[in-house]
């Protein structure tokens, strides 16, 4: 039993030693595969409405917005695929006895002439809202814009005391946080 037990030791030290030889090299490199997101379900704005009671030229009116998503439109998609449903906002103004004085359904392509291609193509309705009696006219701000994000064209829809309507860009920054005089 004596004469095994050294033989078996050096058995066992053999073999340590000849494991801890030489490293193999492998050309075998292990990771985890990454897959690209795939784009979700198309992407919708939530329904949004306003109403606010204006007075304009001594005549009480009330001003109601309604923006919904609108699968008719055609839908846009970001530089990843992702799609997402444009907008129709309905602006109805009506006077103190319920009647109609102004009624608009508004779209992107209501505002394509104040838009670039990038826009045309890219951007969505955002959003149309009451901003304030300006003599004698309501004004309005609207937006197109790159969809979840803070990319966005300004526009400023005027209607007039006689219902007419006029939009054009707004190229006036709000920067001071006040109202001008």
């Amino acid at each position: 039993m004596k004469i095994v037990m050294p033989w078996l030791a050096a058995g066992v030290m053999a073999c340590a030693l000849a494991s801890c030889g030489g490293k193999k090299d492998s050309d075998n490199i292990i990771t985890t595969k990454v897959e690209a997101s795939k784009p979700a379900a198309p992407v919708r704005m939530q329904d949004y409405e306003q109403t606010r009671e204006v007075e304009l030229s001594g005549s009480l009116l009330k001003c109601d917005i309604h923006r919904t998503a609108d699968d008719s439109l055609d839908m846009v998609a970001d530089e990843t695929g992702q799609k997402f449903v444009d907008n129709r906002i309905e602006l109805v103004i009506r006077r103190a006895d319920g009647s109609v004085f102004f009624k608009k359904t508004f779209t992107k392509k209501t505002f394509s002439e104040y838009l670039d291609d990038d826009y045309r193509q890219t951007g969505i309705l955002e959003g149309l809202v009451f901003d304030r009696v300006d003599g004698s006219s309501l004004k309005f701000a609207a937006s197109v814009s790159h969809p979840q994000t803070d990319e966005y064209i300004p526009l400023v829809v005027t209607v007039s005391a006689t219902g007419g309507m006029d939009i054009e860009r707004d190229t006036q920054l709000d920067t001071s946080g006040e109202e001008e005089e």
